[in-house]
């Protein structure tokens, strides 16, 4: 799964976008999320705060309950606000 993470997050985790493989099985984008929060402190910080990020899968807004495979691509960003 290609992961994208944008603004500040990117700057909290290290890099802008990575590779990982999900185990085996179905997944949801809060299990995801909790896998990444896993791979270290940096991760964990950055994604701890759930209602300041945003999740879209193949460029589609998406839900904790929706389900992700490792084909798709996993953007994670702030809230966007325009003025």
């Amino acid at each position: 799964m290609k992961v994208l993470y944008f603004a500040w997050l990117r700057t909290k985790i290290g890099c802008a976008e990575e590779e990982i493989e999900l185990p085996k099985g179905a997944h949801t984008v809060a299990e995801v999320l909790d896998l990444l929060r896993a791979r270290g402190e940096n991760y964990a910080e950055a994604l701890s705060a759930e209602k300041v990020i945003r999740v879209a899968v193949n460029q589609d807004y998406a839900q904790e309950v929706d389900m992700v495979k490792n084909e798709d691509e996993f953007a994670i960003f702030p809230p966007v606000t325009g003025g």
